[in-house]
């Protein structure tokens, strides 16, 4: 019999936080993680606004940091796939691939999920995740957004690749800075008001149809990165849970904290916030029901 005090599904910025301020507190965590240890974090070409690294540091450098600590308070981690969250008898019954385990308290720490255009279609050449190209040399790549992600992506992949980022509007969503970082290198290309029709295979790579000022203008691209934005990875929450989470928060049995909840507001420093503000909630919540017993 398992003896956790609180269920943590997720190791990104924001569970990790959670994890290591709950182990401050005497308290004794479970995270579940499907993958590694840092979320998206990993895929940031540069993390500037993160305080106390006046230079900057680079995603995967501050996850190898978050990992550090996270072992050295020692909180246990399960490298499983959550694959249902149900709510029965008054605990969170959480089923993976090994077997079904229940907790009284749940943080949810998933991050999100890429959306999906609707010109999709099955290759091994289209990608909605860096992660799956960021070791790629010496390829055409074309990245499909106007926002922080594909002006991230586009600089970190144009390093030793030829890419080119293609925004369907004029406006840029990015941050000025790093437009600014992105507009001085020469192997990254911007491109605004054109509009992806078609996707064709072509040879070894891609031939990508577009609408480029009422024109119709074909470009070629090994790969294709297709960054139009994320929304909220809870496709494993029951629909019984998803019908009253709000109840659930309401009551403190649930916390949704990090990218998971904060659309448009995904910075690392916000979701550590949001894990440590959970951790000392939950720790509240604990000593009050403790001490009613």
């Amino acid at each position: 019999m398992h003896n956790y005090d609180v269920a943590i599904i997720g190791a990104g910025p924001a569970g990790i936080a959670t994890a290591i301020q709950l182990k401050r507190y005497g308290l004794n965590p479970l995270v579940f993680e499907k993958g590694e240890i840092g979320g998206l974090l990993k895929n940031a070409n540069l993390v500037e606004n993160y305080i106390g690294f006046p230079e900057g540091i680079s995603g995967k450098e501050l996850v190898k940091l978050f990992q550090k600590q996270f072992e050295n308070n020692q909180i246990n981690i399960i490298y499983e796939d959550v694959q249902k969250v149900e709510y029965k008898d008054f605990l969170f019954e959480i089923t993976t691939n090994k077997g079904i385990m229940t907790f009284k308290k749940l943080v949810i720490a998933t991050g999100t999920k890429p959306k999906k255009i609707s010109l999709e279609k099955d290759s091994n050449k289209i990608f909605y995740e860096i992660s799956q190209i960021f070791n790629t040399r010496n390829k055409k790549i074309a990245i499909i957004g106007g926002g922080d992600a594909a002006f991230d992506y586009g600089l970190s992949l144009s390093v030793h690749n030829s890419v080119v980022i293609l925004n369907r509007s004029t406006r840029i969503k990015c941050l000025k800075a790093l437009f600014n970082k992105c507009k001085d290198k020469e192997n990254l290309k911007y491109i605004s008001k054109i509009k992806l029709k078609e996707i064709q295979e072509h040879n070894d790579g891609l031939s990508l149809i577009c609408d480029y000022d009422n024109i119709t203008r074909e470009l070629y691209a090994d790969y294709l990165l297709i960054a139009v934005g994320r929304e909220p990875m809870l496709d494993f929450l029951s629909d019984n849970i998803k019908s009253r989470l709000d109840e659930f928060q309401k009551e403190k049995l649930i916390y949704l904290i990090g990218d998971v909840k904060n659309k448009d507001y995904r910075q690392t420093a916000i979701s550590t916030g949001d894990g440590i503000r959970a951790a000392m909630e939950i720790f509240d919540k604990i000593s009050q029901e403790n001490a009613k017993e």
